[in-house]
């Protein structure tokens, strides 16, 4: 039994074999003392732990990094005459607008490439994939409406309604749509992830690279997009699936 008092220190109730109550006292600043001892003790064991997680995260975030970019080198075009032809081009959705009803550079750029590499009869077909999650929030349509408006015809138009995700977009062209080869249409650091998930898809992906956007404007995608890649490693190592199947629907 311990009785405490801040000022002169903790007293200790024992007995012995004998069954007589013994009592000792430890001053205050001794009691102190120990006291203080133990919480750096803890307190050091919370820092090594936090250094070896801070460790493992930087580890696993350069892996997934370099192994991204490695797997893209030499599939990525920027030059539309240098692009060799694919039957359906994959457009990755993102929001026409920002916060504050600005415009969504992103956006703009890839459908900008998306009409260009249909103009150039890269591809014979787009393939628009984004989020529908609401009647009030539709990537798909969005899309579609401003390339009609920038003369790609809408009978080479078709819509993947459940591309919440890069990985449901990619696997999705090919189990949904049927497509095993596509070239996809994006900002370079997303069509680098994306061409890593097709290749782990079986879906022969090659990207062609919409104009990038200046990193002070950019700047929260780009970190975002590290985080991306370990979740993208994640997702391939336990197998993860596209949240929605459905009816095959064939592109011609």
């Amino acid at each position: 039994m311990f009785l405490v008092d801040a000022a002169k220190g903790i007293a200790v109730l024992t007995k012995n074999k004998r069954g007589i109550n013994l009592h000792t006292e430890i001053p205050g600043n001794i009691f102190a003392h120990r006291i203080l001892k133990m919480i750096k003790k803890v307190f050091k064991s919370i820092v090594k732990i936090a250094a070896v997680l801070l460790s493992a995260v930087i580890v696993v975030t350069l892996y997934a990094h370099y192994t991204v970019e490695n797997t893209a080198a030499g599939r990525l075009y920027e030059n539309v005459d240098d692009i060799p032809h694919r039957k359906t081009a994959l457009v990755l959705g993102t929001s026409k607008k920002l916060a504050g009803n600005r415009e969504n550079l992103y956006y703009k750029y890839r459908m900008e490439a998306a009409a260009e590499l249909f103009h150039a009869k890269k591809v014979d077909f787009l393939l628009l994939s984004g989020d529908n999650t609401t009647v009030y929030y539709d990537e798909p349509s969005t899309m579609k409406k401003d390339l009609l408006k920038m003369g790609i015809p809408e009978n080479r138009i078709f819509l993947d309604y459940a591309g919440f995700r890069t990985l449901d977009s990619v696997v999705r062209s090919a189990t949904i749509f049927g497509q095993d080869s596509i070239t996809v249409v994006s900002q370079p650091f997303h069509n680098k992830r994306a061409l890593y998930i097709a290749d782990h898809n079986r879906i022969d992906a090659i990207g062609y690279n919409a104009q990038t956007v200046d990193i002070r404007y950019g700047f929260k995608t780009q970190l975002r997009e590290k985080a991306a890649r370990v979740k993208m490693l994640l997702d391939i190592l336990i197998n993860t699936k596209p949240k929605f199947g459905g009816e095959q629907i064939e592109i011609k």
